[in-house]
C-alpha cells in the first residue's frame, strides 16, 4: 500500500503559480559589489595596457616615418643627379644641334649683349637727383 501512496503523491500536480518569492536584498547587493569590483579591475587593466599599447603605436608610426624619409631622401638623390645631368652644357649642345638642327652662329652675327654699368660721378648724381625729384618721370 504504501507504494500506491507514493505514487499517487508523485502524480499529484502542484500549481506554485500563487507563491510570491521575496527578493533577498543582500543578492542584489552582491552582485552590485561583484560588478563594481569587476568594473574596477577591467579599469585598472585598461590603464596600465594602454599607455603600452600607445607606445606600440608610436613605434610602428615612427619606423614606417623613417622608412618614408629613406625612400625620399633617395627619390631626391635620383632627382639631383638627373638634374645634374639635364643641364649638362655639352649634351644640350648636342640635342640642339642633332635634333633641332641648330648650329653656331657665325662670328659676324654674334650680338653681345651687357647689362649697363651704374653711372660714376658727376653723372651719377645728376642721374639720382632726377629720380628723386620726379624729373625721371618725363
Amino acid at each position: 500500500m504504501r507504494e500506491t501512496n507514493v505514487e499517487s503523491v508523485l502524480s499529484k500536480s502542484i500549481d506554485n503559480s500563487g507563491v510570491v518569492r521575496e527578493v533577498d536584498p543582500r543578492t542584489s547587493r552582491d552582485l552590485v559589489a561583484l560588478l563594481l569590483l569587476v568594473g574596477v579591475l577591467v579599469g585598472g587593466l585598461v590603464l596600465y595596457a594602454w599607455p603600452h599599447f600607445q607606445m606600440r603605436q608610436t613605434a610602428i608610426a615612427t619606423e614606417q616615418m623613417q622608412r618614408e624619409h629613406e625612400r625620399l631622401v633617395e627619390e631626391n638623390r635620383k632627382f639631383r643627379l638627373e638634374k645634374a645631368s639635364l643641364e649638362n652644357l655639352a649634351r644640350v649642345q648636342v640635342i640642339a644641334e642633332r635634333n633641332l638642327g641648330l648650329t653656331t652662329p657665325a662670328a659676324d652675327h654674334l650680338i653681345v649683349v651687357e647689362a649697363p654699368s651704374a653711372p660714376t660721378g658727376e653723372g651719377a648724381e645728376v642721374a639720382s637727383n632726377k629720380s628723386v625729384t620726379g624729373e625721371a618721370r618725363n
